[in-house]
């Protein structure tokens, strides 16, 4: 398992952000996905079920949100995501509640990869948000 959780951490920390609106550098806000819980690959659809149970979880929080993906670099893995403004703490516990390894927290415009558990750091500092995010018209479509 530790094999598959050092490689997963490796993908991580490569991952970039397709948004439709740019998020300014004041804000922080945690980025949360639901799909594809402890690494595990799942369909489509069981992906969107899960989605939305952590949307519905997201609003409970009555903080601003809003969708975006995170993808490998050459857009051959995307995950629907959620940008969520609340606290890194409040961030990671929703992370483990949905069974994920890790989840991203941007501060000042600085993006962090965060373990929701195991893994060989707790926390990585990526670099710069805005380097690692595309502005699109639409996010891609990601059913079957």
């Amino acid at each position: 398992m530790d094999n598959l959780i050092d490689s997963l951490w490796c993908k991580y920390q490569g991952t970039h952000f397709l948004l439709t609106q740019r998020i300014s550098d004041g804000f922080s806000f945690a980025i949360i996905t639901a799909h594809n819980p402890f690494g595990s690959i799942l369909a489509p659809c069981q992906n969107r079920l899960l989605d939305g149970k952590l949307q519905r979880k997201i609003q409970q929080y009555n903080s601003p949100y809003r969708s975006l993906i995170g993808a490998a670099p050459d857009l051959s893995h995307m995950e629907k995501s959620w940008a969520v403004f609340i606290e890194k703490e409040q961030a990671l516990d929703l992370g483990r509640e949905f069974k994920q390894h890790a989840i991203y927290y941007v501060d000042n415009g600085v993006l962090s990869l965060l373990a929701c558990g195991d893994a060989p750091d707790k926390e990585v500092l990526i670099g710069e948000f805005g380097k690692r995010s595309k502005v699109v018209n639409e996010l891609p479509d990601l059913h079957d």
